[in-house]
């Protein structure tokens, strides 16, 4: 996992929650449409815990010590690892959380797979990515270079999402979207929409 810039800056990365506030509720209210009510959950790249803590899931792993760092300070209990090799036993979780962290995988089916060992038979996986079909998705390829975070990352579409899901033992998916206007120009909270290819924040629900 491409960690070096948050590595580095995880201080600004989290600083960009709270600049951009209409958008980081507009994925709040996404990602806690579809996240599963009850149950043993994971965040998987937790980051500073932004997601973790508002959304009250009490575990995460992540790459980055500095991000373990901050979402500890958030009461997030926090491993250190990295998504394509888990250290967590098989069938321990009924929910995991991914948000905005399939673009830096080194192997994303890899970690899908590894997702998917770790959640029980009945479990479900959260995914939540910047979609390259929407129209801010394209923006977001184009300046990925200007981007300090994201001048290495590899964004996907919904159908190739769908595809990675279906290859690495995931069927039931259901799509919601959000975050319609430049993240940075938002004066209210966006609307969350079923399906996708208009909203950049996509996330998607995927059963065993």
């Amino acid at each position: 996992m491409k960690i070096e810039p948050y590595e580095q800056h995880a201080g600004e990365y989290d600083d960009w929650f709270s600049r951009n506030r209409f958008a980081y509720e507009s994925e709040l209210q996404a990602v806690r449409m579809l996240l599963p009510k009850g149950g043993t959950g994971i965040e998987i790249g937790v980051g500073t815990g932004r997601f973790a803590g508002e959304l009250g899931i009490p575990l995460g792993v992540e790459p980055s010590p500095s991000m373990r760092k901050i979402a500890r300070e958030r009461g997030i209990t926090v491993i250190g690892g990295i998504a394509e090799t888990l250290p967590l036993r098989d069938g321990r979780f009924d929910f995991a959380l991914m948000v905005t962290v399939l673009c830096f995988f080194d192997d994303a089916e890899g970690a899908l797979r590894e997702a998917c060992r770790i959640l029980a038979p009945t479990g479900s996986l959260v995914l939540a990515f910047i979609d390259r079909d929407s129209p801010v998705g394209k923006t977001y390829e184009e300046r990925k270079s200007e981007n300090l975070f994201y001048r290495n990352a590899t964004f996907y579409t919904a159908a190739e999402v769908a595809t990675l899901l279906g290859n690495t033992g995931f069927r039931t998916l259901s799509f919601h979207q959000t975050i319609f206007h430049a993240p940075g120009g938002m004066s209210k909270v966006d609307p969350i929409r079923k399906g996708h290819g208009d909203g950049c924040f996509v996330v998607v629900r995927a059963d065993k």
